[in-house]
């Protein structure tokens, strides 16, 4: 045996007993004839004490050692209150190396999260010794363990789905791999699950879901992954919105009041998207934030005031008495930073409104303000005018800078909403096609006739998101399983019958053997770890992930092949 003890287990019922412990050097202290070394596994820290100085012959940090010896209590003031072996310690009589550290270290293992995120990821196994990157890994396999029982407990099936499968329009770009057998066709990695979990309704499976790896070649960001992300993908058969919703808000309520440190609410409430665009600038509101807008459009339109004429205009109202002169002055710094022009404002003190605006209104205007928006001393009511969308963009950000600059933002608390109600189609800026907002496999609501009747730009589609403190944590559909309605909604988005049957063909053929209604989801995991975990950055919570530029950096992908490799799959490079 390599080890008796794990380095965090030996406690002073253990003294006078002999202990092996076996671990990674994390310090080693000379204090003139006796040596303190700090022995360090996955589990804690036990310190060591050598009076041989020739037991650490060819020891450095991070070297891997096993060490026997018997367990002794610690002097009084040496006790380490913040260790749990802290009242104890090992005399060494044995110390064997297992792993020599013979290289110097890139960066120090504790100070690793403080080292440029490229050095990071090509030693990322030395990453992963720093103490709070591996409880972030550890804390990410006991959440999936835990949604797991969730899930199996709510009598949900965990299947498997391929890997290798076709390109499918999703919304993203596909990663492509090119077939050895089949010259000039291609697999595509799953960007999700989507059309085999809906064939598994069709299948006569009635509640669906696994730890799914899905893959978009699509840029990153601070909560996205390059590369691939996995979800907790879920589907039931003969189920409405509302059942999801509430399968979602049982399992993620339970995961976050179980794992996170802060107030988890136990209110979900359903936020149409169009209310959410026009409260909170954004479909991905942070409820923790206790700021809203009101829409002024109507109201300055009888307001001679050119700057605001014909457009937009949101209003946000906030405490800020007693706020100085640098406050306006930065938050103007502010608007112009995100591309506004400025930013408009009027302060409410004594009675009466300062501010670049109020030379424009009447008294009658003032005070239909004060009685509307009950506009309390020392509060400032900022405006926001722009074109849609970019209106609630701004009106978003300014309402975030506020609520950050304010101190209003509700400290170590997890606030979620659904989102529901989402438009149907949009239209393209570019080529002015109408297209689909999100998901195309998502039923229309009011079906066949709305879809032959309504402006499509009028249709609401059954899709909701999960938003928890700003961020998105899953995207989800009542799924369209009807197949004449399936060919309507895509010959409105370009797609004709011929080539629906070409991209989607084995979907839209299930479906003409009796498909039940079904609805789904996928909260992202990497996204619900980040958060849990209190991290800025979802590649702390991953293992090895990708940098911002897709690149592995460890292993060194994307790399070149040979010639032969790429004759086998008929691939050249142009």
């Amino acid at each position: 045996m390599l080890r008796t003890h794990n380095c965090n287990e030996i406690r002073e019922g253990d003294i006078g007993k002999a202990a092996r412990l076996s671990g990674w050097v994390d310090t080693i202290r000379d204090h003139g004839g006796v040596t303190f070394l700090d022995l360090r596994d996955e589990y804690g820290t036990t310190q060591i004490v050598l009076h041989d100085d020739g037991l650490l012959d060819g020891v450095t940090r991070e070297s891997v050692v096993s060490v026997t010896g018997s367990v002794r209590r610690r002097d009084a003031d040496t006790v380490n209150p913040k260790l749990e072996t802290g009242t104890v310690e090992l005399f060494a009589e044995t110390l064997e190396i297992l792993g020599p550290a013979r290289n110097q270290l890139p960066f120090d293992i504790r100070e690793s999260t403080e080292t440029r995120e490229d050095v990071r990821l090509k030693y990322r196994y030395l990453d992963l010794r720093n103490p709070k990157i591996h409880a972030n890994i550890k804390l990410r396999s006991e959440i999936i363990r835990f949604i797991r029982a969730k899930m199996d407990g709510l009598g949900f099936t965990e299947l498997q789905t391929p890997i290798l499968t076709a390109s499918s329009p999703e919304g993203a770009r596909d990663y492509l791999v090119p077939s050895r057998k089949h010259k000039g066709k291609f697999y595509a990695l799953p960007q999700a699950p989507q059309q085999f979990k809906q064939l598994l309704m069709v299948s006569g499976f009635d509640k669906y879901y696994q730890i799914a790896p899905c893959f978009r070649d699509e840029d990153a960001r601070g909560d996205r992954s390059p590369g691939e992300f996995y979800q907790l993908d879920f589907e039931m058969a003969f189920a409405e919105q509302e059942d999801v919703l509430q399968v979602a808000e049982a399992v993620l309520h339970d995961t976050f009041a179980q794992f996170a440190s802060g107030a988890v609410s136990p209110d979900f409430p359903r936020i149409t998207y169009a209310d959410s665009m026009l409260k909170y600038g954004t479909d991905k509101p942070d409820l923790r934030n206790p700021l809203e807008l009101c829409d002024l459009t109507d109201f300055f339109a009888g307001v001679d005031f050119p700057l605001f004429r014909g457009k937009p205009v949101r209003g946000l109202l906030a405490d800020c008495a007693g706020r100085p002169k640098s406050f306006f002055e930065n938050s103007e710094k502010y608007a112009k930073s995100i591309g506004m022009g400025g930013l408009g404002y009027l302060t409410y003190t004594g009675g009466e409104f300062k501010g670049p605006v109020a030379k424009f209104l009447s008294d009658g205007q003032k005070a239909f303000l004060v009685n509307t928006l009950s506009i309390k001393d020392g509060a400032t009511l900022f405006f926001i005018c722009d074109a849609l969308p970019i209106v609630n963009r701004y009106a978003g950000l300014v309402r975030t800078w506020l609520g950050e600059n304010l101190d209003l933002i509700e400290k170590d608390a997890f606030r979620f909403c659904f989102i529901v109600d989402f438009p149907m189609y949009e239209l393209d800026e570019d080529t002015k096609q109408i297209i689909f907002t999100h998901n195309p496999f998502s039923m229309p609501q009011g079906g066949l006739d709305a879809l032959n009747t309504q402006n499509p730009l009028e249709i609401l589609a059954y899709q909701y998101d999960i938003v928890c403190n700003g961020v998105e944590l899953s995207s989800g559909a009542v799924r369209n399983h009807n197949p004449e309605t399936m060919k309507k909604a895509f010959a409105i988005a370009g797609y004709d019958e011929a080539e629906l049957e070409k991209r989607f063909g084995a979907l839209y053929t299930a479906f003409s053997y009796g498909a039940p209604p079904h609805a789904g989801m996928a909260p992202g995991i990497d996204r619900i770890v980040m958060l849990l975990a209190g991290e800025e950055t979802i590649r702390d919570v991953i293992a090895f992930p990708l940098n911002g530029e897709a690149k592995d950096l460890l292993l060194g992908s994307p790399s070149e092949v040979t010639e032969q490799q790429l004759r086998d799959v008929h691939i050249k490079i142009r």
